[in-house]
């Protein structure tokens, strides 16, 4: 997000904003909420080709587990995808939330999310253990998440090393 303006409320109440989006920003948005595949191969690369130029080594691409249940998860397409690009392990059950939590989209206040994420989050250490991990989401809201499912990889799952990348960065509430 480059930069969002509050324009006022729409007919249901719901705050209506001016988004600017970063180019890879407005693919995921596309991707999430117009349900536009077509941009999948185009993110994929963009996330690859960061990647790479960062040299970072790792045996195991692990994405967030979904916030909520739908039938296209974008960030569980994207994971495999970019797995695939990076030849390296894919590992989509090698966490499991434990516990049930509200949509944190909704949760601005960080103390509030990393309360409700406590212990939301279990590693298989007989995938993990000693593993270097990379541990993808497509969006970044506060780090509460990616905080505790790094957690979970390094104490229940025995990771030897947690690296994390997000696609883009929500805006910020005020």
């Amino acid at each position: 997000m480059v930069s969002s303006t509050f324009i006022g409320y729409d007919d249901y109440g719901h705050e209506q904003f001016d988004t600017k989006r970063s180019e890879i920003g407005e693919l995921l948005y596309r991707l999430k909420y117009k349900k536009d595949k077509s941009v999948i191969n185009e993110m994929v690369t963009t996330a690859a080709d960061f990647v790479k130029s960062k040299r970072w080594s790792f045996d195991l691409l692990i994405p967030v587990p979904p916030s909520s249940s739908r039938s296209f998860q974008p960030v569980v397409v994207l994971a495999e995808l970019l797995a695939k690009a990076l030849s390296i392990e894919y590992c989509g059950d090698c966490v499991e939330k434990i516990k049930d939590t509200p949509q944190l989209k909704n949760v601005s206040d960080v103390n509030e999310r990393k309360k409700l994420l406590s212990g939301a989050f279990r590693a298989d250490c007989s995938k993990i253990e000693g593993k270097s991990v990379l541990l993808f989401d497509d969006l970044y809201c506060s780090g509460a998440t990616m905080n505790e499912v790094s957690s979970a990889l390094q104490k229940s799952g025995k990771a030897a090393f947690v690296y994390t990348l997000a696609i883009t960065m929500a805006r910020e509430r005020r």
